[in-house]
């Protein structure tokens, strides 16, 4: 069992679950980070007594209690100096977004084990980590592993979505959608950006993506179960096809990525008998027009650069009610349609690409997309 851990995103759901699972099995915390919740960073100091912290800025580091000054980090450059100090061989990576590329290749180079929350590291930077060594925090790609144990060749990988907020929703609902109504995730405890992807299905084309650089198969696809009970589904080259199944809880994906051998219960069992709802449905390209970049973005990749930023733009502009629900997805299929041809051949060139692709989907929104 692992004996020490950072965990980058702590005051986050999937940082306190971590953090619960530490508390439970007695892993000693080394160090923590967030952007913006220094009262819960507080709170998480003084229970799980780490010895170095990172927060958003030099500003509120200043707030930041019951830690020594000298070990206070703040920012990028000080995410990364407290990664290479630290001495823990695992860091959980539950950063939101973009930000969490830095410090998943920092903790490649510096030979630590990754645990990967942050499916943005490997949609825009998949080709430059070692992503056979990355252990996934994702029910979807934890579900994958375990099947692919399967001794048998596998033909298809295929992934769940829940539908989001919106599935039950006509589409002329979402002209005016809110950020109010797009937050209501029928399924997961999430955070703001994530619960948005996965009302626009962004966060589903991301795990496809992801499925990609774990696995190394291209043979990929994802289907809506409204109850998130099945997980992935991987059919094997002989016909035969297997189901990963659990309650909709992420402890389980985290635990198995924190210890890798796990023997003891972690949630409780899905009742069998409850099963008898679940159904399958195709993804409504039209209800869901950027799902409709899969098959183009598995041809390539780097396009997970342009996907990803344009995103990012449209997401957050969309939660500060700068732009409509719809809007997004119009930005990120601009976007692909004006940098179709990217080639990323070297890291330096994906930050110049996102800052590029940024810029021109902010200069779309001015225009009202």
């Amino acid at each position: 069992m692992v004996a020490l851990v950072v965990i980058l995103g702590s005051t986050g759901s999937i940082g306190k679950n971590a953090l619960n699972l530490c508390e439970k099995f007695g892993v000693e915390v080394e160090a923590l980070s967030c952007a913006k919740n220094v009262d819960l960073l507080n709170e998480q100091i003084l229970k799980f007594k780490p010895k170095f912290v990172c927060v958003g800025d030099e500003k509120l580091a200043k707030n930041v209690k019951n830690i020594e000054a000298k070990n206070i980090f703040f920012g990028e450059a000080g995410l990364l100096q407290m990664l290479e100090i630290s001495s823990s061989k695992k860091v959980i990576n539950a950063l939101v977004g973009f930000a969490g590329l830095a410090p998943s290749l920092k903790t490649r180079t510096l030979g630590k084990r990754l645990a990967l929350a942050n499916k943005e590291s490997l949609v825009v930077g998949g080709k430059f980590l070692k992503t056979r060594e990355i252990l996934p925090i994702d029910s979807e790609h934890f579900g994958l592993k375990f099947l692919l144990e399967n001794k048998t060749a596998p033909k298809r990988l295929i992934i769940t979505a829940s539908g989001g907020a919106f599935y039950k929703k006509p589409i002329k609902f979402l002209k005016d959608a809110t950020p109010s109504d797009a937050l209501k995730h029928p399924n997961w405890d999430m955070g703001a950006k994530i619960t948005i992807d996965s009302a626009t299905m962004a966060n589903k084309l991301f795990e496809v993506m992801e499925a990609y650089w774990l696995y190394g198969i291209k043979e990929i696809e994802a289907v809506i179960e409204p109850t998130s009970a099945i997980h992935a589904v991987v059919e094997f080259i002989d016909g035969s096809s297997t189901m990963h199944l659990s309650r909709p809880d992420m402890k389980l994906a985290i635990a198995h990525a924190m210890f890798e051998n796990v023997s003891e219960n972690i949630v409780s069992h899905a009742n069998l008998l409850d099963l008898k709802n679940i159904k399958f449905h195709k993804i409504s390209l039209k209800k869901y027009p950027i799902f409709s970049l899969k098959d183009e973005v598995l041809a390539n990749p780097d396009l997970g650069v342009v996907i990803n930023a344009a995103n990012e733009v449209g997401v957050f502009s969309f939660l500060e009610k700068k732009c409509s629900f719809l809007d997004i997805s119009r930005l990120v299929l601009s976007s692909v349609k004006n940098f179709r041809d990217i080639k990323i051949s070297n890291i330096d060139e994906i930050f110049e690409a996102d800052k590029e692709v940024r810029n021109y989907a902010k200069r779309m929104l001015n225009a009202k997309v």
